[in-house]
């Protein structure tokens, strides 16, 4: 596709994102990129454009010669992936924003971007309107890149945004998440953190080359934090936000979850609230950077399509240079984590499992305690999130051997017995 060539768009799904980009296409003529037909499921359902734009038959636009682009913007991550695939094999580029479906079929879909040739770009997927895609492609290709840091999804860190500033009970704030479009009518994908993981999946390959699925990687959501946890984060001068983070250790491995954080109040993070999304890198030259931006929404969602289309007309690819042009990093669930665990009963938590504990609270009704565990033992068990416990890590929670000892030694004084 040569530069500014006339981009003819089939475009599937005009929900709240497809519309979105309906209607930021025609307030940007300059683009040079016109929608020739859309997908829908419901051809009956009254919309706002022309009924002639839509068909419900996919091969009308993926068969279309005159379409060189297809933007996929659909729920349903099987039929995605075959949208796509099919697309791709058909000689067009494609745009899309489906996180579950990138996540869940990465492996398949590089192998089709070496095949074909063709273009296949995502930035909407990740966080909405932060070029952060873009930037862990071209910015930080060859800098160390030390860790990442990222709140991805608006609608937990819009809930706890209510839970910690006006005392709401969490179900009165996921209900007005809900009323206000930014939690889905099952909002289990957001509040118990799979749509975390599914962007944290592929962020890792751009970021370290790594290739992992989603059910690999330690994760969870809000769902357990109550508002005595938040009264203790408050104590502690912390806020709590749900963490994507991924770090590289002494040893060149990778340290990646995605969990309930204490972050500081005056951390980048701890200034991420409501719907938006931030991304906290840090390098070994650049130190740190924060990119902040809405990470839910219409327009937002478009704004990083409409970026998209702009790099395809200058033939822009993702070149994965973390994983074709140097060596992938390992994931690796061999270091501690500094923790906090609430619960309603002491017969759930495996106490012997813990390598330190700095902090035990047995009065109240919500007991709590703050140690250090391996990350194994969260890997391999689900007692952390289990029984209506809640774990919670603490903000520097990566620790590695050489710091242990020390924690060691000092929790002992603690217990009186050393």
């Amino acid at each position: 596709m040569e530069a500014h060539k006339q981009l003819t768009i089939g475009l599937f799904g005009f929900g709240v994102v497809g519309e979105g980009v309906y209607k930021v296409l025609q307030q940007t003529p300059s683009l040079k990129a016109s929608i020739k037909k859309v997908c829908i499921k419901n051809p009956e359902k009254k919309r706002d454009a022309s009924q002639e734009l839509f068909t419900a038959d996919k091969n009308d636009l993926l068969s279309d010669p005159d379409i060189n682009v297809i933007i996929e913007v659909i729920n349903d991550s099987e039929a995605a992936f075959e949208i796509v695939s099919t697309a791709l094999s058909n000689g067009k580029s494609v745009v899309s924003a489906s996180k579950k479906m990138i996540a869940e079929y990465l492996p398949e879909l590089l192998e089709l971007q070496k095949q074909t040739g063709e273009s296949l770009l995502y930035e909407s997927a990740a966080c909405a309107s932060i070029p952060v895609i873009r930037n862990l492609e071209e910015y930080y290709d060859n800098d160390l890149l030390y860790s990442i840091r990222a709140i991805v999804n608006g609608s937990t860190n819009f809930i706890l945004t209510k839970m910690f500033e006006e005392k709401l009970e969490f179900q009165e704030a996921l209900l007005l998440a809900q009323q206000l479009g930014f939690a889905e009518s099952d909002p289990k994908l957001d509040v118990e953190g799979f749509d975390a993981v599914n962007k944290w999946t592929f962020l890792l390959t751009h970021a370290y080359g790594i290739i992992e699925r989603p059910e690999n990687i330690v994760f969870n959501g809000i769902q357990n934090i109550q508002s005595a946890d938040a009264a203790v984060s408050k104590e502690k001068n912390f806020d709590i936000k749900l963490v994507a983070q991924a770090k590289k250790l002494q040893n060149g491995k990778v340290a990646a979850f995605v969990l309930p954080q204490f972050v500081k109040l005056d951390g980048h993070l701890a200034f991420v609230k409501n719907e938006y999304n931030g991304v906290v890198i840090e390098s070994s030259f650049a130190d740190k950077q924060f990119f902040y931006g809405k990470g839910a929404g219409s327009f937002p969602t478009a704004s990083a399509i409409l970026s998209d289309l702009s790099a395809l007309r200058y033939q822009y690819k993702y070149e994965y240079k973390k994983l074709y042009h140097h060596t992938p990093h390992q994931l690796t669930n061999d270091f501690h984590v500094k923790v906090y665990v609430s619960f309603d009963d002491w017969k759930y938590i495996p106490r012997e499992k813990f390598e330190w504990i700095d902090e035990w609270h047995a009065g109240s009704a919500r007991k709590y305690l703050v140690g250090g565990i391996h990350f194994n033992e969260l890997k391999q068990n689900t007692w952390w999130k289990d029984n209506n416990t809640s774990l919670i890590l603490l903000p520097e929670a990566v620790v590695e051997d050489m710091e242990i000892r020390k924690l060691k030694k000092k929790s002992l004084e603690l217990a009186g017995i050393v």
